[in-house]
């Protein structure tokens, strides 16, 4: 090991050590001996809890002192209230000497007075669950009320403020540093977490066939660590607020709260985790046997999208649409198998917002379901597939993406129409490149010639223009329709075939260009539009006037080149 290494590792024990130094000191004092509280009032019997009226213990600085009794007309709630207010007057009081407190015996029991001043009554109501006279109960009393006025005064003087003062300065300055030492530790802790335990995470993945992926082990390493570093920083502020608030008076009554602020609801929620463990444990199960399995099934339908598992009468476009469809299935029937065992399943406030997020979900989801429904129809159709050319409606273009709601389609200028599913499922689908790849897609195109030239002739210059198409296949052989004999002409079409959908448009402009050229060329006049009369002149184009200006002859440079 190096004097580096050696210097590092002293370091970190260093930090560990000191924080479990300033762990240590926090800790004692939140034991430190603290000021004598007063005696804790007796618990209340069930059955007088549940009058407001019955009994209520009397509170000074969030200590009980005694209990007193109430009747219908004055509930011992205010009774307890009243007495602590005149008591609290008289410690703050200092001209009132502690000494001077008294008992004086009256018809309607006995009374406690602080030199002039009253303070309560002790009547034969409050000694009935004593079992003592309300002379004894007087005089027990009595001393009470002097103990607590005496450490009221004592707690407020200059000097105990101070030192108050001083020990929450410690309590501070011991949380800062323990919290900085936390900090480094878990700083430490995650470096060492990563360096020592990555190369296993990673071979894990190996060795599962990914079915346990890095990434997710890392993410819950962090999980927890970030969950106890939290855990952390909270139980240090915990017992240093419980430390800094006991030292005041003033404060100290939210101290004895902080349980019941910060621990109650944790121990209400624990208490029902613990009656729910079995029930946990079930869903828990039910979650890594669902989540594994379909771990199996995505792999199982990946290989079959990838042909490497090949099934009869399966095509592979189907395998990732049957793949939502069984991965939908089986959560929806974990779902229905965990829902008894969710806590708190049957109260009707859980039962309530089901049926309204279902309410909703049904007003709301008519469109969304008639797409997903027309997605997974087109799907096991084969109406077309990614890269086919074809024309729903008004849009003629290429299939870029197709999904459970909406189709994707790029027309031929370069523009991205969105198509929802439902939409094409009630139009009807020209899909161009299904037998494009096979057979041919036949291109076609008309053209009107009058009744003079031969019918004979003009096939014949059909079928040429068609041969000078590139493009254009060779078989099956292109041929010559007569569509209609017309009033002015006779309606030819000429019908040829492609094997690249994607290129009808460059292959028409071709074909139509060679077309005028063999007509001009033999100087057969084209009738469409349809006409009234014969010109004096063919209306054709001489063949020295084919690349008249601007239009260029094969290979030659354009104007203004080199």
């Amino acid at each position: 090991m190096t004097g580096r290494a050696v210097h590092t590792s002293r370091a970190r024990g260093g930090v560990t050590g000191l924080t479990l130094t300033m762990l240590l000191i926090l800790a004692w004092m939140a034991a430190a001996p603290r000021p004598p509280a007063y005696a804790a009032a007796p618990p209340l019997p069930e059955t007088e809890r549940e009058s407001e009226y019955a009994r209520a213990p009397v509170m000074l600085d969030g200590e009980p002192l005694f209990v007193v009794s109430g009747v219908m007309a004055f509930p011992a709630e205010k009774r307890a209230q009243a007495i602590a207010g005149r008591i609290q007057a008289v410690a703050a009081d200092r001209s009132i000497r502690a000494d001077t407190i008294r008992v004086v015996q009256t018809e309607h029991g006995s009374d406690i007075l602080a030199g002039d001043r009253f303070l309560m009554t002790v009547a034969e109501i409050d000694t009935k669950s004593e079992g003592v006279s309300h002379q004894l109960m007087a005089q027990a009393v009595q001393r009470r009320i002097a103990d607590a006025i005496a450490l009221y005064r004592s707690e407020r003087t200059p000097h105990a403020l101070l030192v108050k003062t001083a020990y929450a300065l410690g309590a501070t300055l011991v949380a800062g540093l323990l919290l900085l030492g936390v900090r480094r530790a878990f700083r430490w802790l995650d470096g060492l977490t990563e360096r020592r335990f990555r190369a296993r995470i990673e071979g894990l993945e190996a060795q599962s066939y990914r079915l346990v992926q890095a990434k997710q082990i890392s993410a819950a390493v962090r999980g927890l660590s970030v969950s106890l570093r939290v855990l952390a920083y909270a139980a240090i502020a915990y017992i240093f607020l419980q430390i800094v608030l006991e030292l005041y008076p003033w404060s100290r009554p939210l101290s004895r709260r902080l349980s019941t602020i910060f621990l109650g609801p944790l121990g209400s929620m624990a208490s029902a985790v613990l009656d729910a463990v079995p029930n946990l444990i079930f869903i828990g199960i039910l979650v890594f046997v669902t989540r594994y399995l379909l771990k199996l099934v995505r792999l199982f339908f990946s290989g079959i999208d990838s042909g490497t598992i090949t099934l009869a009468n399966f095509d592979r476009d189907w395998a990732w649409p049957t793949y939502r469809i069984v991965r939908f299935a089986a959560v929806a029937f974990a779902v229905v198998v965990a829902y008894p065992y969710i806590p708190g399943s049957t109260s009707p406030a859980f039962q309530g917002v089901s049926i309204f997020i279902g309410v909703i979900f049904s007003l709301g989801s008519s469109s969304f379901i008639a797409n997903l429904i027309a997605g997974y129809s087109m799907t096991y159709r084969r109406a077309f597939r990614v890269g086919d050319r074809i024309q729903v409606g008004d849009v003629t273009g290429d299939v870029s993406e197709t999904g459970l709601m909406v189709t994707r389609v790029r027309t031929v200028k370069n523009e991205e129409v969105v198509v929802p599913n439902s939409t094409i499922l009630n139009s009807h689908i020209v899909n161009y490149s299904t037998f494009a790849r096979n057979g041919g897609l036949i291109l076609h195109t008309t053209v009107g010639i009058g009744y003079e030239t031969p019918w004979r002739q003009v096939e014949a210059m059909l079928l040429l223009a068609a041969e000078r198409t590139p493009g254009l296949l060779r078989e099956p052989q292109p041929f010559v329709l007569q569509k209609a004999l017309g009033d002015f002409c006779v309606t030819y079409e000429i019908n040829a075939h492609c094997a690249d959908a994607q290129a009808m448009g460059p292959l028409y402009t071709d074909l139509h260009r060679n077309i005028l050229d063999v007509f001009n060329e033999y100087n057969v006049q084209i009738m469409t539009p349809a006409y009234e009369g014969d010109p004096d002149q063919p209306k054709v184009v001489p063949k020295e006037q084919w690349f008249a200006s601007p239009a260029r002859l094969p290979g030659a440079a354009a104007p203004g080149g080199a």
